[in-house]
């Protein structure tokens, strides 16, 4: 793996790789590791989705590690039964505040939040990643969404449109912009503007 990276340097220093896409690595290996975690109220069900949603997980933790963003996890709750949508939403984000490390840096997926591009989203997760902090958790919500009070304590909250998905496919595109965001960082070819 380390060859691929002194071979896309190499070509950076040359010219033939734009500045866009110039790798990036932590600054201190033996201290900037960030493991990363998918939190999603809801579960995900056997088939085509699931498998989709596994194989860019499986490639974000196989490219991710040499820059220092390991895939630590997908934890899955299930949606609250409760009588009302604010009820239900503070007793899904209760269930976040139990899974979330001391000091994580925590990413909501919301509708009502910014829109960056991908390799905006690559350079938050390396700004968190060298800034030391060890664990960042990406949560997705449930039908009623996120409770508000989350916002407040989000490091970024983060919008694929205005449109509203089916949770199978924000969970797809969480992971493919996962990986996609570990490829800007090295370089590799996938992300192309």
């Amino acid at each position: 793996m380390e060859w691929r990276r002194e071979y896309i340097v190499a070509l950076f220093q040359a010219g033939m790789i734009p500045a866009m896409m110039q790798p990036t690595a932590p600054k201190d290996r033996k201290t900037a590791i960030m493991r990363i975690t998918l939190f999603a109220v809801g579960r995900l069900k056997a088939g085509p989705e699931n498998e989709l949603s596994g194989r860019y997980l499986d490639r974000l933790a196989k490219a991710g590690s040499a820059l220092g963003l390991d895939f630590a996890r997908t934890i899955e709750v299930p949606e609250s039964r409760a009588a009302t949508a604010d009820l239900r939403k503070k007793e899904e984000a209760a269930q976040l505040a139990r899974i979330l490390p001391d000091g994580a840096a925590l990413v909501l997926l919301d509708e009502r939040g910014k829109t960056p591009d991908s390799p905006g989203f690559a350079d938050l997760l390396a700004r968190l990643r060298d800034e030391g902090r060890r664990d960042l958790v990406v949560a997705i919500g449930g039908a009623d969404g996120l409770d508000p009070d989350l916002h407040g304590k989000a490091d970024a909250v983060i919008s694929f449109g205005r449109m509203t998905w089916p949770h199978q496919l924000v969970r797809i595109m969480a992971a493919e912009q996962l990986y996609r965001a570990v490829t800007i960082l090295s370089g590799h070819p996938y992300h192309r503007s």
